[in-house]
């Protein structure tokens, strides 16, 4: 990647590894856009949604129902029938965001964190894929301290997440959220907390 251009660093992570902050220390360092739950309450509004019902709609896996629903939708509107606004399936909402992103994209430099970003600009020529994990403990004690859980209510919502994550990418990308040929660099974070892991990815990219 050259940062001497325009660029797009995509950032995919387990749960409670701190990918967030990584991104978005260094969209800082950077002086880049960092796209991430903005784009949702973004294309919320599009569709006259609110933000938490786009969220939800968000995490539903889309089944054969939301295809037929898009297909009778387009149906109808061919033929000049009013589709409501919130009749929107999770798929549509999807390629929304994508569309956004990609808008950014061609303006200016960002960081994209999740919505499976790394398929998203696949084609983009200067880019950067990023997938971030860490060791489970390590993640347990994070997600402890940082949303003020027990260990029991914190593995769980790694299980939970990590797994949402992962069937959100199998659907709207056809690829295995953990197969590393999907990223261009994927880094244990386990031992270098936020800040070591930014200074590394910034010394890799300047090289």
């Amino acid at each position: 990647m050259n940062r001497n251009e325009k660029f797009v660093i995509t950032i995919n992570r387990q749960f409670g590894t701190g990918g967030h902050e990584i991104g978005a220390e260094m969209a800082r360092r950077l002086d880049v856009k960092l796209i991430d739950k903005q784009i949702l309450a973004a294309v919320a509004g599009q569709f006259n949604l609110t933000e938490e019902e786009a969220q939800r709609l968000e995490a539903r896996r889309p089944a054969w129902w939301d295809d037929f629903s898009k297909f009778y939708q387009n149906f109808i509107s061919a033929n000049e029938y009013t589709v409501k606004p919130r009749d929107i399936t999770s798929r549509q909402l999807f390629f929304a965001q994508a569309a956004a992103m990609k808008k950014i994209a061609a303006q200016e430099s960002c960081i994209v964190i999740g919505r499976c970003g790394f398929d998203v600009f696949r084609d983009y020529p200067n880019k950067l894929r990023i997938f971030l994990h860490s060791e489970r403990e390590t993640r347990v004690r994070r997600i402890m301290q940082r949303y003020h859980v027990d260990e029991e209510k914190a593995r769980l919502l790694i299980e939970d997440n990590d797994y949402t994550r992962e069937v959100y990418t199998k659907t709207f990308t056809h690829h295995d959220w953990y197969d590393a040929r999907n990223y261009d660099l994927t880094l244990d974070v386990t031992r270098f907390g936020v800040n070591g892991a930014v200074d590394f990815l910034m010394k890799f990219i300047d090289e």
